[in-house]
């Protein structure tokens, strides 16, 4: 059978990143943060997905409507006051590269969720060393259309959260203690690849064994 092109594609590149030695700042990508911790932390910013369309133009038109309704000459002013506290934003997540960047780069953001399977890696690769750098909390997740589908998208770079209710202040101390021990040294010296398959391995094998046995003729001579 002959396989599709991109099939090809796929398994060659999952063989390249293999056999050559992949740099830390691009091999930190494999680790992903696991099962337990992954639900925990979606279920976190599944309370914080942003307004769809409808539920904004429903917000929208209900402060409207509050700020417009008729009310006495004396609590008038009050009323509007209190109007505009109601239709005040909601907390919500938020995406966009550019976006995070400058959340981080304020220190606004509280913790940055990046996703492991952008194409071209290029586009996130410095997001870490960004992070770190401004010593803001990070982790790495698997799937962009997981990331994606919070925000009523196809795929999502990367999410932050800026602010959130108190309840849910100690499940996000308890995800950022364990972020900051999982992606502590992550990163900064770990290569990747450098995995040879089994051909190459016996090859080596008896390379060395032949060096091994002319050294100890050497010896005996």
């Amino acid at each position: 059978m002959k396989w599709p092109k991109y099939i090809r594609l796929q398994r060659q590149k999952a063989i390249l990143l293999k056999r050559l030695k992949v740099p830390p700042a691009i091999f930190q990508f494999t680790t992903t943060v696991d099962k337990n911790q992954a639900t925990t932390l979606f279920n976190l910013l599944a309370k914080y997905r942003p307004e769809s369309r409808i539920q904004k133009t429903q917000r929208l038109k209900k402060q409207a409507e509050e700020v417009a309704a008729p009310a006495g000459a004396a609590g008038a002013g009050s009323k509007k006051g209190q109007a505009v506290q109601k239709g005040q934003k909601p907390k919500f997540i938020k995406y966009g590269i550019n976006h995070i960047t400058n959340l981080i780069e304020n220190k606004k953001a509280k913790l940055v969720v990046i996703a492991h399977d952008v194409d071209p890696i290029e586009l996130v690769v410095w997001l870490p060393a960004l992070c770190r750098k401004f010593d803001v909390p990070y982790c790495i997740v698997k799937g962009k259309a997981r990331l994606g589908a919070l925000v009523y998208k196809k795929t999502a770079t990367a999410l932050a959260i800026t602010d959130f209710n108190k309840e849910d202040a100690q499940t996000l101390d308890q995800l950022k203690t364990s972020f900051a021990n999982l992606y502590s040294d992550v990163g900064k010296k770990k290569w990747g690849g450098g995995i040879m398959g089994f051909k190459a391995v016996n090859k080596q094998k008896k390379l060395a064994e032949t060096r091994a046995a002319e050294a100890a003729k050497k010896l005996k001579l």
